[in-house]
């Protein structure tokens, strides 16, 4: 009996922890968002650096990015043909693929890409800064962290990333065509009719939104990961790891909240 009750208690004991460790994480990840939303507008906004981390996460990701949209619209275009040619709907793949790129895949892939390569790479960066206390020696020179290292990577991501997700949409639809017309038969005429005929702007700004979004998590994340490492190169690893994962699953948990408030929105 006492081996069960001890048992109890360090199961308590441990879901305690994990719950007091996950409002601190949420704390700190909302001051650190309330404070670089603060120091966003005021000067000097150091432009400079804005595009070079904006040519960093978005010129360096348009391979990956074009490759995963491509194959993505490609075999969504096979897989709804699979089933829509059971009923002579073949002409309804164009509109699927269309749909489905703006409103969901274009978005959430782009972040999921944006996530591992950029945002890893930013709390490595950072990570490595902390624990050589370069972080310590800016605030030594009256430098406010905040503003000098995760501001520019904020509003880098947060531009760069819905221009990300339209060039994702378009490379989706043209990987959909591709299968469409030149595998499927369907007229060059009539894909295109079906394609931009049901599209209206609320599916693509809702992606746009969606995008945004994904980008304040990845950067908030990935900077505050980043800032907060101990422990040396292992720490800067484990940094790393947690911020992926950490950002896969907001990604996905606020993409399923933000599908399910534009749906009661467009009822």
């Amino acid at each position: 009996m006492k081996k069960i009750l001890s048992k109890i208690r360090e199961f308590a004991g441990m879901l305690g922890r994990s719950f007091l460790n996950i409002i601190k994480y949420a704390g700190g990840v909302a001051i650190l968002t309330a404070t670089t939303l603060f120091w966003v507008p005021i000067p000097p906004l150091r432009f400079r650096h804005i595009i070079e981390q904006m040519s960093k996460i978005g010129v360096d990701s348009l391979p990956i990015v074009s490759m995963i949209s491509l194959f993505t619209g490609m075999v969504l275009a096979l897989q709804s043909a699979y089933q829509l040619q059971r009923f002579a709907a073949e002409m309804y793949i164009a509109s699927l693929v269309a749909f489905s790129m703006t409103r969901e895949l274009a978005p959430v892939l782009t972040a999921l890409i944006v996530a591992g390569r950029v945002g890893a790479s930013i709390t490595a960066e950072l990570g490595t800064m902390k624990v050589t206390e370069q972080i310590d020696a800016l605030e030594t020179l009256a430098t406010n962290p905040v503003k000098y290292l995760v501001v520019p990577r904020f509003m880098a991501l947060v531009l760069i990333a819905p221009i990300l997700t339209i060039y994702a949409d378009f490379i989706g639809i043209l990987g959909g065509y591709t299968i469409g017309v030149y595998k499927l038969g369907i007229s060059h005429s009539m894909y295109m009719k079906n394609t931009w005929n049901p599209l209206k702007y609320k599916d693509i700004w809702t992606g746009l939104i969606k995008s945004v979004v994904f980008a304040v998590i990845i950067c908030i994340v990935a900077c505050y990961e980043g800032m907060k490492t101990e422990g040396g190169a292992e720490g800067v690893g484990r940094a790393t790891t947690s911020s992926v994962v950490v950002s896969f699953i907001l990604i996905i948990a606020s993409d399923c909240f933000l599908t399910a408030l534009f749906y009661f929105i467009g009822r």
